[in-house]
């Protein structure tokens, strides 16, 4: 009943024209990442009935997924509310993964194991458009002294791959791999705008807009204006709407059809950078970096 006046009072808001009140959030990284197992549920929802699907194959992907949301171990039944798989399946699943090395006890939980990393690593090792990034972000770094990151959407989340980093600027840490929300991100917003009218209608249809500050777009009618501007601009500056005090800038990566393959941004501090000097130093640094990216695949 709470929630539900709550989300009464922030349409209401929004209906009058007012920024929506925020409620305070989980850290962005651990809420994205943690959409991961949701997705995966969603996933699997939809191939019921579908013989050839393996739901015990999707069950062991759900409960790894819980892991990158979590900067500590996690409980079994921690797992069991993210993935809404029973707390008898997800023993089963940690047992087998445990038995073959991916994850291991530790205190009152479970962590993951090193072996781990050979799946993400040889996924970033055998990428050509990661691979190549590196450089270029390592040189838009240095040109602009801000960090740079380059990212693609998983699902319906964007998924960094690849990240060239000076100080943190964000009250979380990002890396390769991790999740945010696209809705509000520069290069979500970018990725967004690349989507085709029926699948970007699907991802808004699924997809709450959850204000994450007083700042974030949470109307679809304004996102949906928004991105028609990232279209026509082929840029995006998102202001302190995923979390105070950052902004950030991102432009297209494209293959040589032209097709928006990955997002290039660099983030910085509010009080650092104006938002005149991000669209008229910053956006045009990106756009060559983009273009330098984009030469990999002529």
């Amino acid at each position: 009943m709470a929630e539900s006046s709550a989300k009464s009072r922030r349409t209401s808001n929004v209906a009058r024209g007012r920024p929506p009140k925020t409620d305070k959030a989980k850290p962005a990284n651990a809420t994205g990442q943690r959409g991961l197992a949701k997705e995966i549920a969603r996933q699997t929802q939809a191939c019921e009935g579908d013989p050839n699907f393996m739901t015990s194959l999707a069950r062991g992907l759900a409960v790894l997924s819980v892991f990158a949301g979590h900067a500590r171990e996690v409980s079994m039944s921690q797992i069991s509310l993210e993935t809404g798989i029973s707390r008898a399946a997800v023993r089963r699943v940690l047992y087998t993964l445990g038995k073959l090395g991916y994850v291991g006890e530790y205190a009152a939980g479970y962590v993951l194991a090193p072996r781990v990393l050979g799946i993400g690593g040889a996924y970033l090792s055998s990428t050509a458009l990661t691979v190549a990034s590196q450089p270029v972000l390592d040189a838009l770094r240095d040109e602009v002294n801000e960090s740079c990151s380059l990212g693609i959407l998983d699902g319906d989340e964007l998924l960094y791959v690849a990240r060239a980093e000076t100080v943190r600027i964000m009250s979380i840490g990002l890396r390769s791999g991790s999740h945010l929300p696209a809705y509000c991100t520069s290069m979500g917003r970018v990725l967004l705008a690349a989507l085709p009218p029926d699948t970007l209608a699907g991802y808004l249809a699924r997809t709450q807009l959850r204000p994450r500050t007083e700042r974030t777009v949470t109307g679809q009618d304004e996102l949906l204006a928004i991105l028609d501007r990232v279209r026509h601009d082929g840029a995006c500056v998102v202001d302190q709407e995923l979390e105070i005090g950052l902004r950030s800038a991102a432009v297209p990566v494209r293959d040589r059809d032209g097709k928006v393959i990955a997002a290039l941004n660099i983030g910085t501090q509010s009080g650092r950078v104006t938002l005149s000097a991000l669209q008229t130093r910053l956006v045009p640094a990106l756009k060559r970096a983009a273009k330098q990216l984009e030469s990999v695949f002529d």
